[in-house]
């Protein structure tokens, strides 16, 4: 009898060979590559052939969602194409500073008056399922280092931001749970999980990367390195910073973003970071197969059933209301077509970020019913935004081009001057 283990890379090298070569027909339908894997996890599971019968621990997807999410932030970072300065990332700092906390309190608010849940436990599932997720969102990111288009610009760095950036609400949600009254923590969260280890993010983001930068100079200069091991400097780059940036109690996710955004700048060779850019998404690529086929394989009809009440409502007011309407107040005063403004409230896709904070909070000490129904909660909003997401994102991108391109033309033809 064939080990079950062959049977599974033999189904995922099939797989992997029919969306490679499929991509093509795969691009212009709407189907996203994350639902492909999540339909084919499931298919690979309990209730299809259950050749997966890895039941992982809340660990083992901890350590690899965070690896997945590190490489992806660092990624995201390289496609960061504008000046440094408010004027160039407005859209950012609203979808950042407005959104996120709109989403937070939102889905907290919801998660109080509708399931009962107390305020810890309300805010942690905010914090969990606001960040959107810069791993399976490549459908309307940027796509290379040229795009300077509004729309995929703030969804590809917001992607970049907030999954760093929820971590505060993260360990506020943690701490709350852990001790009801805020006195005794809040003054310490304040200064060490808000300030401190943001601006140690911020830091150690540029400084590791810059010093890994001019050493990698240096070197070249006086005996280039391999070619086929040269990428591998994005790759250093991203765990030097990761866990050194970890060590002094830094947000390790915002330390790579900004890493990402500094090793772009750093090189005067422009094949230099389109080659990391390319060496970090195959690799993100890879790593989401794995990932969203685990997810799939993980659902259990009765604990979705147990839930699926709750994560409806989650789901539904977050993807339906929460997200439209924070993307729209957010968005207010911008200028931005209305169509850009919808589809920033439309295009907040959940995933691999959620899991990883999940499985996070879960570490650190959530468990029992409460650690069930948050965690079933998350994993049905995450396949519902899968489905939904991946089944709009082809058409409503093509709508969206299609008008920008109209309206490119009404410009150039009123006032002669081209601003693509």
């Amino acid at each position: 009898m064939v080990d079950i283990y062959i049977l599974d890379l033999l189904v995922i090298g099939l797989l992997l060979l029919i969306v490679t070569l499929g991509s093509g027909w795969i691009a212009r339908l709407p189907l996203s590559f994350a639902l492909i894997y999540l339909i084919f996890g499931i298919f690979l599971g309990p209730y299809g052939t259950n050749l997966i019968q890895l039941r992982p621990d809340a660990n083992f997807l901890e350590k690899l969602t965070e690896f997945v999410v590190i490489v992806s932030l660092f990624s995201c970072g390289l496609k960061m194409n504008r000046p440094l300065n408010p004027v160039a990332w407005g859209a950012t700092i609203r979808l950042i500073g407005f959104l996120m906390p709109i989403s937070i309190f939102a889905i907290a608010f919801v998660a109080h008056f509708i399931l009962q849940m107390n305020w810890g436990a309300a805010i942690l599932l905010g914090a969990i399922l606001a960040p959107t997720d810069p791993v399976l969102a490549s459908e309307v990111q940027i796509a290379d280092l040229e795009d300077k288009e509004e729309l995929r610009f703030g969804l590809t760095s917001e992607g970049g931001l907030n999954d760093a950036l929820a971590f505060p609400f993260v360990y506020f949600g943690i701490y709350a749970l852990k001790d009801n009254n805020w006195n005794n923590w809040f003054k310490q969260w304040a200064v060490i999980d808000l300030i401190w280890a943001i601006t140690a993010g911020i830091i150690m983001g540029i400084i590791v990367t810059k010093a890994v930068v001019w050493i990698d100079k240096k070197l070249q200069q006086r005996r280039p390195a391999d070619e086929l091991m040269e990428d591998f400097v994005a790759l250093s780059i991203i765990l030097l910073v990761y866990s050194l940036t970890e060590v002094v109690n830094g947000y390790g996710f915002l330390a790579v973003f900004v890493a990402g955004i500094i090793a772009q700048r750093s090189y005067r060779n422009p094949e230099k970071h389109h080659s990391q850019l390319e060496f970090t998404e195959r690799i993100e690529k890879l790593m989401e197969v794995g990932t969203i086929l685990l997810l799939g394989s993980l659902l259990r009809l009765p604990q979705m059933q147990q839930f699926a009440a709750q994560g409806l409502i989650i789901a539904g007011m977050l993807i339906f209301l929460i997200r439209p309407l924070g993307a729209w107040i957010s968005t207010i005063g911008t200028g931005y077509p209305q169509i850009t403004r919808y589809l920033f409230g439309w295009f907040g896709i959940r995933g691999v970020g959620s899991l990883y904070y999940l499985t996070y909070a879960l570490g650190e000490g959530l468990k029992d019913y409460l650690g069930e129904q948050i965690a079933w909660i998350t994993y049905i909003t995450i396949v519902v935004s899968v489905i939904l997401h991946g089944i709009s994102a082809t058409p409503l991108m093509n709508l969206y081009q299609r008008n920008l391109t109209i309206r490119r033309q009404k410009i150039v033809s009123t006032t002669g001057v081209d601003q693509n």
